[in-house]
């Protein structure tokens, strides 16, 4: 299959440089191919009574010192990595898994490629692997990378 746009999904954390390094060599394989690279900030969740409601469709700069700092961690980490990319993007989302399938649909993505960490115990059983809620719901081809047990920030 031939891939025209491939998704490289981070989470900024050490151990992502493995990750970058196998679609780097997928695009390096694929030169009619482009790569974008995303990174979900978790949105802060402002509570109205017994609701939820995401706090970046209050207020646009309620994250915005969260999305500088990381968008600042991925500019490294595009340097570090040697990626040439059509686009980098850092957005906020409820999930993780939210924002990743939501990017995937809207930006006609062929292959997804996203680390996934070894999780065991409650760890595995309160939150699993987001690439494992993700799977299911993608449109497209994916490839996962398996990392050791995660990494602190």
């Amino acid at each position: 299959m031939t891939y025209q746009h491939i998704l490289l999904v981070t989470d900024l954390l050490s151990d992502a440089d493995i990750v970058a390094q196998r679609a780097k060599h997928i695009v390096a394989n694929r030169p009619e191919s482009r790569l974008s690279v995303l990174h979900i900030v978790k949105d802060t969740m402002v509570g109205f009574g017994y609701e939820l409601v995401p706090a970046s469709s209050l207020y646009d700069e309620i994250d915005d010192e969260r999305c500088q700092e990381a968008r600042a961690k991925l500019a490294q980490f595009l340097q570090r990595n040697g990626l040439e990319v059509v686009n980098s993007e850092v957005t906020t989302a409820i999930s993780s898994s939210e924002g990743i399938v939501n990017y995937c649909h809207k930006n006609d993505v062929d292959l997804l490629v996203i680390g996934r960490h070894e999780r065991h115990g409650l760890a595995a059983w309160l939150s699993g692997a987001t690439a494992d809620n993700i799977l299911p719901n993608v449109p497209c081809d994916s490839l996962v990378v398996k990392l050791d047990k995660p990494v602190a920030e």
